[in-house]
């Protein structure tokens, strides 16, 4: 494949953003050459995994930035890599390049953990200011993808929740009321917090939905299980705390 189907303008000569470490998983030898020749031009720091395997244990066990991640690659495809990154919770920001690039595509790509796509051919300026912004959400505070009260978790990635070795099977609402209960665990939330929080009402639509999916979760985490987590506060609203 040639040089400009993967990329469609002229790499720039230098770049006064900090310098970034970055890994490319890319098996296609002309383009990934010519995408770590421009990086380096830019003052970066990059190397290179020609498939998926070598990908994985590279970003799995190196310091960097950003990771580059092409789709197609032999021996593991590139979401493959992304999700065993995800599930062995290294949170490197990824931007996905590849020539699948419909919007299904895309949707497949984030979902995977992807924090960004961008279709083939593309504009490497574009590219480079891309992983600049991730690299600059990176050094952000990170974002915690796992949220314990007592012997309860959720995983915010996988979007499940466990009580001990109890698998907890929640409906998506379900799931957004445990998780925002579980943020603000050992305080008070009221029903207008849950209505404007979960359901994203902005007035109280005079309906028991709040006390419908209380007493379907509060069934899922606490029924078979010797302490309950899930608390009625009398004229307040509610409250998850261990113990």
């Amino acid at each position: 494949m040639s040089i400009s189907a993967h990329i469609t303008d002229e790499l720039p000569a230098g770049d006064d953003a900090d310098t970034m470490r970055i890994l490319v998983i890319e098996d296609d030898r002309e383009a990934a050459s010519w995408l770590i020749k421009g990086l380096k031009e830019c003052g970066h720091v990059a190397d290179l995994a020609s498939d998926g395997v070598d990908g994985l244990e590279l970003a799995r066990d190196g310091n960097y930035d950003v990771l580059i991640v092409d789709r197609m690659l032999p021996k593991l495809d590139g979401l493959s890599v992304i999700r065993m990154l995800r599930e062995q919770n290294v949170m490197t920001p990824v931007l996905i390049l590849s020539a699948l690039a419909d919007v299904d595509e895309k949707v497949e790509g984030l979902r995977a953990g992807g924090d960004d796509y961008l279709g083939k051919p593309y504009a490497f300026s574009e590219m480079l200011a891309r992983i600049e912004g991730l690299s600059r959400r990176q050094g952000a505070e990170p974002q915690k993808t796992n949220i314990t009260v007592g012997d309860l978790s959720v995983n915010l990635l996988t979007r499940t929740a466990k009580r001990g070795d109890t698998q907890i099977i929640l409906q998506p609402r379900e799931f957004k009321l445990l998780e925002y209960l579980m943020r603000n665990a050992d305080n008070v939330v009221t029903r207008t917090m849950l209505l404007e929080n979960v359901w994203d009402y902005h007035f109280d639509p005079q309906t028991n939905v709040i006390d419908v999916h209380i007493s379907r979760l509060r069934a899922k985490i606490d029924k078979d299980f010797d302490t309950p987590l899930l608390h009625t506060v009398r004229g307040a609203g509610y409250m998850i705390r261990a113990g």
